[in-house]
Formats: structure tokens, sequence, C-alpha cells
């Protein structure tokens, strides 16, 4: 058991306010008593969706890419790069790629057989566009856009940039000679 003040401190918040956010995943604690840890930490994977691994495709299977294809750190925060897509069709022979790899041509029927929302672009700036309409009309929801374009979606779909070289220029700020 774990009461919401030790939580509320540890989180930086008031008790109260800690009640009520957790009142957002269900009823479950015990007054006077606190929270089961176990039923706790599952109702918050529950309603955060990483009860179970979220569903994933990557798009353009080139440098960054492949590299994206090998890190662990999707998996250990709840996300399973399923497929990967290219339009070249020299890289669908690639046997370095970890996770199966497809012609996008047929992102729509992986999308829809396989439930997949959220898509990881890597494709260079000039195809960036096409690739998201192709996206969005297959039922992408979200877009994590490594493309260094500015994308044009319906105010339905949630796309996160990121510019490395921006990141980059962020950080030599702080770093000065």
């Amino acid at each position: 058991m774990v009461s919401s003040s030790a939580l509320a401190t540890a989180a930086g918040v008031k008790p109260s306010q800690l009640r009520r956010d957790l009142a957002y995943f269900g009823t479950f604690g015990t007054r006077g008593r606190g929270y089961p840890v176990q039923a706790l930490r599952m109702a918050i994977h529950e309603g955060l969706g990483r009860a179970k691994l979220q569903p994933v495709i990557m798009v353009g299977a080139g440098n960054l890419g492949r590299a994206l294809l090998r890190y662990d750190g999707f998996r250990k925060e709840g996300y399973d790069i399923l497929a990967a897509f290219d339009s070249a069709p020299d890289k669908l022979t690639d046997k370095s790629i970890p996770v199966p790899l497809h012609p996008s041509d047929s992102i729509a029927s992986f999308v829809k057989t396989n439930n997949v929302r959220m898509a990881i672009l890597c494709v260079p700036a000039e195809f960036a566009q096409q690739a998201v309409n192709d996206l969005v009309e297959a039922g992408i929801q979200g877009v994590l856009n490594f493309s260094p374009a500015v994308l044009q979606v319906p105010a339905d779909v949630t796309v996160n940039n990121v510019d490395l070289a921006l990141e980059l220029e962020n950080l030599s700020y702080f770093v000065r000679k």
C-alpha cells in the first residue's frame, strides 16, 4: 500500500490534487489506508495506454530509419515497431533491418489490418508531404516526423517534429567558448 501523501510528496503536488488526478483512472484506493501499489500501477498503465505495446510503423528505411529500428528504447517505453516501409526496391531485400520491410504502396492495408495509429517518418524532405498524406489517408493519427519538412495535416492528426540540427543548435547555446 502507498498513501496519497507519500505519492504527492514524490510528485511535488498536494495530496488532494493527486487524489483528484488518480480518480480519473478509477476508484481503487481506501480512505485512511492508501492505494494498493500493484492495482495503482496497472490502472495508470491502462489509463496511459501502456498496458500493452502500442503498434507503430516506420516509413523510410534509409540510414536514420534503420538506426531508429535498432533502438531498444521504443519497446521499453511501450511502443512496438511492427514494420518498416520504403519506396526503394533495393532496400526491400536488406537483411539488416530487424522488422519486416514492405513497399510503401502497402501501407494502407497494413495499417488497417494491424490497427496501427502511429508512424515514424524518416524520408527526405521532398517526399515527406506525400508520405504523410498517404499515412493520414490510411488512418494514421500521430506522426513522429524526423523529415526536415513542415507537414500539413488535418486538425485531428498530431505531428511531433524532431529536428536534429535544431537540437544541436539549442545545445550549442549552452556550450560557449
